[in-house]
Protein backbone atom coordinates (compact mmCIF):
# COMPACT_ATOMS: atom_id res chain seq x y z
CA UNK A 1 0.00 0.00 0.00
CA UNK A 2 1.26 3.16 -0.98
CA UNK A 3 1.16 5.86 1.43
CA UNK A 4 1.68 9.55 1.34
CA UNK A 5 5.11 9.03 3.19
CA UNK A 6 6.00 6.89 -0.28
CA UNK A 7 5.80 10.21 -2.55
CA UNK A 8 8.55 12.78 -2.01
CA UNK A 9 7.79 16.28 -2.78
CA UNK A 10 9.57 16.41 -5.97
CA UNK A 11 7.14 13.33 -7.34
CA UNK A 12 4.49 15.51 -6.31
CA UNK A 13 2.71 17.28 -9.29
CA UNK A 14 3.14 20.55 -8.55
CA UNK A 15 -0.25 22.67 -8.40
CA UNK A 16 -1.02 25.22 -11.63
CA UNK A 17 -0.28 28.82 -10.36
CA UNK A 18 -3.38 31.00 -9.95
CA UNK A 19 -3.95 32.99 -12.84
CA UNK A 20 -4.84 36.40 -12.35
CA UNK A 21 -7.82 37.86 -13.21
CA UNK A 22 -6.53 41.37 -14.07
CA UNK A 23 -3.49 41.24 -15.90
CA UNK A 24 -2.44 44.94 -15.56
CA UNK A 25 0.23 44.83 -18.05
CA UNK A 26 -2.32 43.43 -21.01
CA UNK A 27 -5.16 45.91 -20.07
CA UNK A 28 -2.45 49.05 -20.17
CA UNK A 29 -1.42 48.23 -23.56
CA UNK A 30 -5.51 47.64 -24.66
CA UNK A 31 -5.96 50.75 -23.15
CA UNK A 32 -2.92 52.67 -24.69
CA UNK A 33 -4.12 50.89 -28.37
CA UNK A 34 -7.10 51.98 -27.85
CA UNK A 35 -5.98 55.91 -26.46
CA UNK A 36 -3.48 56.66 -28.66
CA UNK A 37 -5.62 56.85 -32.01
CA UNK A 38 -8.63 59.57 -30.82
CA UNK A 39 -5.79 61.36 -28.39
CA UNK A 40 -4.34 62.35 -31.97
CA UNK A 41 -7.57 63.52 -33.79
CA UNK A 42 -8.18 65.54 -30.82
CA UNK A 43 -4.51 66.96 -30.71
CA UNK A 44 -4.80 68.00 -34.21
CA UNK A 45 -8.41 69.80 -33.30
CA UNK A 46 -6.87 71.52 -31.19
CA UNK A 47 -3.93 72.66 -32.98
CA UNK A 48 -6.31 73.42 -35.46
CA UNK A 49 -8.47 75.54 -33.10
CA UNK A 50 -5.18 77.20 -31.27
CA UNK A 51 -3.89 78.44 -34.91
CA UNK A 52 -7.57 79.45 -35.77
CA UNK A 53 -8.23 81.50 -33.31
CA UNK A 54 -4.75 83.24 -32.45
CA UNK A 55 -4.69 84.12 -36.26
CA UNK A 56 -8.13 85.53 -35.77
CA UNK A 57 -9.42 83.86 -38.67
CA UNK A 58 -13.27 83.99 -37.27
CA UNK A 59 -13.45 86.86 -34.33
CA UNK A 60 -13.04 85.83 -30.62
CA UNK A 61 -16.84 86.30 -29.62
CA UNK A 62 -17.59 83.14 -31.94
CA UNK A 63 -14.04 81.58 -31.71
CA UNK A 64 -12.45 82.07 -28.23
CA UNK A 65 -9.16 81.14 -27.88
CA UNK A 66 -8.20 77.87 -25.70
CA UNK A 67 -6.51 80.26 -23.29
CA UNK A 68 -9.92 81.97 -22.73
CA UNK A 69 -11.40 78.97 -22.47
CA UNK A 70 -9.24 77.90 -19.46
CA UNK A 71 -9.24 81.57 -17.94
CA UNK A 72 -12.70 80.90 -18.05
CA UNK A 73 -12.81 77.69 -16.27
CA UNK A 74 -10.52 78.95 -13.83
CA UNK A 75 -12.42 82.12 -12.83
CA UNK A 76 -15.58 80.49 -12.69
CA UNK A 77 -14.72 77.21 -11.36
CA UNK A 78 -17.17 76.87 -7.93
CA UNK A 79 -19.94 78.30 -10.68
CA UNK A 80 -19.59 75.92 -13.30
CA UNK A 81 -19.08 72.56 -11.06
CA UNK A 82 -22.05 73.52 -9.48
CA UNK A 83 -24.02 73.89 -12.80
CA UNK A 84 -22.27 70.15 -13.77
CA UNK A 85 -22.80 68.67 -11.25
CA UNK A 86 -26.92 69.63 -11.51
CA UNK A 87 -26.60 68.16 -14.80
CA UNK A 88 -24.88 65.12 -13.61
CA UNK A 89 -27.51 64.42 -11.29
CA UNK A 90 -30.40 64.68 -13.64
CA UNK A 91 -28.32 62.43 -16.22
CA UNK A 92 -27.64 59.77 -13.79
CA UNK A 93 -31.39 59.36 -12.07
CA UNK A 94 -32.67 59.95 -15.54
CA UNK A 95 -30.60 56.89 -17.22
CA UNK A 96 -30.80 55.05 -13.88
CA UNK A 97 -34.77 55.27 -14.32
CA UNK A 98 -34.63 54.49 -17.86
CA UNK A 99 -32.56 51.15 -17.56
CA UNK A 100 -34.83 50.34 -15.00
CA UNK A 101 -37.74 50.47 -17.01
CA UNK A 102 -36.64 49.78 -20.38
CA UNK A 103 -35.56 46.14 -19.36
CA UNK A 104 -38.59 45.78 -17.71
CA UNK A 105 -40.26 46.31 -20.85
CA UNK A 106 -37.78 44.56 -22.93
CA UNK A 107 -39.08 41.66 -20.73
CA UNK A 108 -42.27 42.13 -21.29
CA UNK A 109 -41.92 42.25 -25.27
CA UNK A 110 -39.47 39.36 -25.35
CA UNK A 111 -41.62 37.06 -23.20
CA UNK A 112 -45.24 38.09 -24.15
CA UNK A 113 -46.47 38.06 -28.04
CA UNK A 114 -49.49 40.14 -26.66
CA UNK A 115 -47.07 42.95 -24.74
CA UNK A 116 -44.79 42.66 -27.71
CA UNK A 117 -47.76 43.95 -30.36
CA UNK A 118 -49.34 46.05 -27.78
CA UNK A 119 -45.98 47.74 -26.54
CA UNK A 120 -43.52 47.62 -29.26
CA UNK A 121 -45.43 50.56 -31.36
CA UNK A 122 -45.69 52.70 -28.93
CA UNK A 123 -42.58 52.79 -27.35
CA UNK A 124 -41.43 53.20 -31.46
CA UNK A 125 -44.10 56.37 -31.44
CA UNK A 126 -42.53 57.71 -28.46
CA UNK A 127 -39.17 57.51 -29.69
CA UNK A 128 -39.63 59.57 -33.09
CA UNK A 129 -41.67 62.49 -30.91
CA UNK A 130 -39.14 65.13 -30.96
CA UNK A 131 -38.36 65.57 -27.60
CA UNK A 132 -37.64 69.33 -27.57
CA UNK A 133 -41.31 69.60 -29.07
CA UNK A 134 -42.54 68.21 -25.45
CA UNK A 135 -40.22 69.71 -23.27
CA UNK A 136 -42.12 72.56 -23.01
CA UNK A 137 -45.23 70.60 -22.41
CA UNK A 138 -43.43 68.97 -19.51
CA UNK A 139 -42.55 72.21 -17.83
CA UNK A 140 -46.18 73.72 -17.95
CA UNK A 141 -47.01 70.02 -16.39
CA UNK A 142 -44.42 69.52 -13.81
CA UNK A 143 -42.57 73.24 -13.33
CA UNK A 144 -39.12 74.61 -13.20
CA UNK A 145 -37.78 71.76 -10.89
CA UNK A 146 -35.72 68.57 -11.86
CA UNK A 147 -38.95 66.25 -12.55
CA UNK A 148 -38.68 67.92 -16.72
CA UNK A 149 -35.38 67.52 -16.86
CA UNK A 150 -35.18 63.82 -15.19
CA UNK A 151 -38.18 62.58 -17.56
CA UNK A 152 -36.53 64.25 -20.81
CA UNK A 153 -33.71 61.88 -19.98
CA UNK A 154 -35.69 58.79 -19.32
CA UNK A 155 -37.87 59.52 -22.44
CA UNK A 156 -34.22 60.18 -24.92
CA UNK A 157 -32.70 57.09 -22.82
CA UNK A 158 -35.31 54.63 -22.57
CA UNK A 159 -35.43 53.52 -25.93
CA UNK A 160 -31.89 51.98 -27.01
CA UNK A 161 -31.99 49.84 -23.09
CA UNK A 162 -35.55 48.63 -24.75
CA UNK A 163 -34.52 47.67 -28.34
CA UNK A 164 -30.91 46.29 -27.13
CA UNK A 165 -33.01 44.51 -24.04
CA UNK A 166 -35.26 42.88 -26.42
CA UNK A 167 -32.83 41.73 -29.06
CA UNK A 168 -30.65 40.48 -26.32
CA UNK A 169 -33.58 38.09 -24.33
CA UNK A 170 -34.36 36.54 -27.99
CA UNK A 171 -30.95 35.55 -29.02
CA UNK A 172 -30.72 32.73 -26.37
CA UNK A 173 -30.38 29.66 -27.98
CA UNK A 174 -33.29 27.62 -28.66
CA UNK A 175 -31.70 24.25 -27.21
CA UNK A 176 -30.24 26.18 -24.17
CA UNK A 177 -34.38 26.91 -23.28
CA UNK A 178 -35.36 23.80 -24.15
CA UNK A 179 -32.85 21.73 -22.19
CA UNK A 180 -33.70 24.31 -19.23
CA UNK A 181 -36.85 23.37 -19.57
CA UNK A 182 -36.40 19.31 -19.86
CA UNK A 183 -34.77 19.90 -16.29
CA UNK A 184 -37.27 21.14 -14.50
CA UNK A 185 -36.02 24.90 -14.62
CA UNK A 186 -38.73 27.37 -14.07
CA UNK A 187 -39.09 30.65 -15.87
CA UNK A 188 -37.31 32.58 -13.70
CA UNK A 189 -34.66 30.48 -13.30
CA UNK A 190 -34.18 30.49 -17.13
CA UNK A 191 -34.15 34.09 -16.89
CA UNK A 192 -31.67 34.43 -14.18
CA UNK A 193 -29.38 31.87 -15.46
CA UNK A 194 -29.96 31.73 -19.40
CA UNK A 195 -31.71 34.94 -20.41
CA UNK A 196 -30.35 37.22 -18.63
CA UNK A 197 -26.31 36.65 -19.31
CA UNK A 198 -27.00 35.84 -23.02
CA UNK A 199 -28.21 39.69 -23.26
CA UNK A 200 -25.52 41.39 -20.97
CA UNK A 201 -23.47 42.00 -24.35
CA UNK A 202 -26.70 43.46 -25.92
CA UNK A 203 -28.04 44.87 -23.29
CA UNK A 204 -24.72 47.10 -22.13
CA UNK A 205 -23.97 48.27 -25.61
CA UNK A 206 -27.15 49.24 -25.41
CA UNK A 207 -26.54 51.24 -22.13
CA UNK A 208 -23.32 52.95 -23.61
CA UNK A 209 -25.90 54.41 -25.73
CA UNK A 210 -28.40 55.63 -23.13
CA UNK A 211 -26.00 57.10 -21.02
CA UNK A 212 -24.63 59.42 -23.46
CA UNK A 213 -28.20 60.44 -24.76
CA UNK A 214 -29.44 60.75 -20.70
CA UNK A 215 -26.74 63.78 -21.05
CA UNK A 216 -28.90 65.18 -24.17
CA UNK A 217 -32.09 64.56 -22.67
CA UNK A 218 -31.01 66.62 -19.55
CA UNK A 219 -29.84 69.62 -21.02
CA UNK A 220 -32.92 70.03 -23.28
CA UNK A 221 -34.86 70.17 -20.04
CA UNK A 222 -32.54 73.01 -19.02
CA UNK A 223 -33.08 74.75 -22.13
CA UNK A 224 -36.98 75.36 -21.83
CA UNK A 225 -37.22 76.10 -18.23
CA UNK A 226 -34.55 76.37 -15.49
CA UNK A 227 -32.52 78.54 -13.16
CA UNK A 228 -28.90 75.72 -12.65
CA UNK A 229 -27.68 73.02 -15.10
CA UNK A 230 -24.99 73.60 -18.07
CA UNK A 231 -28.04 73.72 -20.49
CA UNK A 232 -28.91 77.11 -18.61
CA UNK A 233 -25.34 78.45 -18.64
CA UNK A 234 -25.38 77.38 -22.34
CA UNK A 235 -28.52 79.72 -22.78
CA UNK A 236 -26.72 82.56 -21.15
CA UNK A 237 -23.91 82.82 -22.48
CA UNK A 238 -25.33 82.37 -26.17
CA UNK A 239 -27.45 85.33 -25.24
CA UNK A 240 -24.64 87.43 -23.70
CA UNK A 241 -21.82 86.72 -26.86
CA UNK A 242 -19.88 85.10 -24.23
CA UNK A 243 -18.25 82.21 -26.88
CA UNK A 244 -15.47 81.45 -23.63
CA UNK A 245 -18.32 80.10 -21.27
CA UNK A 246 -20.42 78.82 -23.97
CA UNK A 247 -17.26 76.56 -24.85
CA UNK A 248 -16.63 75.84 -21.06
CA UNK A 249 -20.30 74.36 -20.81
CA UNK A 250 -19.90 72.28 -24.09
CA UNK A 251 -16.66 70.81 -22.53
CA UNK A 252 -18.33 70.28 -19.16
CA UNK A 253 -21.55 68.48 -20.69
CA UNK A 254 -18.98 66.31 -22.81
CA UNK A 255 -16.63 65.50 -20.02
CA UNK A 256 -19.94 64.28 -18.00
CA UNK A 257 -20.81 62.39 -21.01
CA UNK A 258 -17.31 60.74 -21.32
CA UNK A 259 -16.95 60.02 -17.92
CA UNK A 260 -20.39 57.90 -17.79
CA UNK A 261 -19.76 56.08 -20.67
CA UNK A 262 -16.03 54.68 -19.01
CA UNK A 263 -17.85 53.95 -16.00
CA UNK A 264 -20.76 51.19 -17.96
CA UNK A 265 -17.69 50.42 -20.02
CA UNK A 266 -16.47 49.21 -16.54
CA UNK A 267 -19.55 48.05 -15.63
CA UNK A 268 -19.29 46.08 -18.34
CA UNK A 269 -15.65 44.50 -17.52
CA UNK A 270 -17.50 43.31 -14.27
CA UNK A 271 -20.09 41.95 -15.62
CA UNK A 272 -19.11 39.85 -18.68
CA UNK A 273 -15.63 40.00 -18.32
CA UNK A 274 -15.45 37.11 -21.03
CA UNK A 275 -17.13 39.51 -23.57
CA UNK A 276 -15.05 42.40 -23.14
CA UNK A 277 -11.50 40.93 -23.07
CA UNK A 278 -12.92 39.29 -26.01
CA UNK A 279 -13.69 42.21 -27.68
CA UNK A 280 -10.89 44.76 -26.72
CA UNK A 281 -8.16 41.85 -27.61
CA UNK A 282 -9.15 41.59 -31.21
CA UNK A 283 -6.83 45.01 -32.07
CA UNK A 284 -4.01 43.99 -31.05
CA UNK A 285 -3.93 40.24 -32.22
CA UNK A 286 -4.79 41.28 -35.50
CA UNK A 287 -2.52 44.72 -35.81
Amino acid sequence: MVTSKDVQPADRPTPPAPASRFDLGARLLRFLDALWRPAIVLGALFVLWWIASENEWMPHYLVPTPGQVWDTIAGDWSSLMYHSYVTLYETVIGFLLASVLGLATAVLIAYSRTMDKALYPIVLFAQVIPKIAIAPLLVVWFGNGLAPKIMLAVLIAFFPVVVSGVAGLRSTDPELLELSATMGASRWQTFRKIRFPNALPHLMAGEKVAVTLAVVGAVVGEFVGASEGLGYTLLLANGNLDSAMLFAALFLMSLIGILLFVVVEVLEALLIPWHASRRTATPLTTS
